[in-house]
């Protein structure tokens, strides 16, 4: 992970990879100098009047030493190709930069790990944890104690409630909840808007609102108030 002044190569020509050539150029310490892409999806010679190459040759054309990497890709088969080209960039000597805007929120003992991308408003609480190779899109919440493992993809304005734990490479549509101490297995989608209050199991597909009617026990006793 590299948060110093270093010439960037972004992986990927796609819209995230623009989205990210403009975040790191205008809000970061890094300089972007070119793209790269692999060679059966190579269509285009330059971008933002910089060069476009070859992922297999990426080396040849910006050496690791001298170059950090961010892997700009969704979550393309369940994230799938990010988390490859992910390891492909460590294979080849790169160091995988994140991004953290400075508009995030993010707590001074929580952690963030490498080819992360957090945009503006998000929020990692106390000693939240997110993983490698993570994507938190704009409003994205992981409260407190609660772990991201590597490769998801959480949508705009998820909350992540405490001391849950959101298995590899699960991706969480816009809008949805997690409840306090929920487990979400790996590779699971959780659709936007949905909540979730219970753990999940790996693999299936978790969509639809809960709370479409009160429950049995008010929030005063809940939370055993007196008045």
């Amino acid at each position: 992970m590299n948060d110093l002044p270093s010439p960037l190569v972004i992986v990927g020509d796609g819209e995230f990879a623009e989205i990210a050539y403009e975040y790191f150029t205008h809000d970061s310490p890094h300089e972007v100098v070119g793209f790269a892409v692999e060679k059966q999806f190579l269509k285009k010679g330059r971008l933002f009047d910089l060069p476009v190459v070859a992922f297999e040759d990426a080396e040849l054309h910006f050496p690791p030493a001298a170059h950090s990497a961010f892997v700009a890709v969704t979550y393309t088969q369940l994230n799938r190709v990010r988390a490859r080209l992910y390891a492909g960039v460590k294979s080849k000597g790169y160091t995988a930069t994140r991004y953290v805007s400075s508009r995030a929120f993010v707590w001074p003992n929580a952690v963030v790990g490498e080819n992360c991308f957090l945009f503006e408003n998000t929020a990692v609480q106390h000693h939240a944890t997110v993983g490698n190779n993570v994507v938190l899109w704009t409003g994205a919440t992981v409260c407190h104690r609660s772990i991201v493992r590597d490769h998801c993809f959480l949508s705009t304005h998820v909350a992540i409630s405490g001391y849950c734990d959101i298995g590899e490479r699960s991706f969480l549509g816009a809008n949805c909840t997690i409840g306090d101490n929920v487990a979400v297995a790996r590779d699971c989608i959780i659709g936007a808007g949905a909540v979730v209050v219970r753990n999940t199991q790996e693999g299936k597909v978790y969509k639809g609102p809960r709370a479409t009617e009160p429950g049995p026990v008010g929030s005063l006793e809940l939370f055993k108030v007196k008045e």
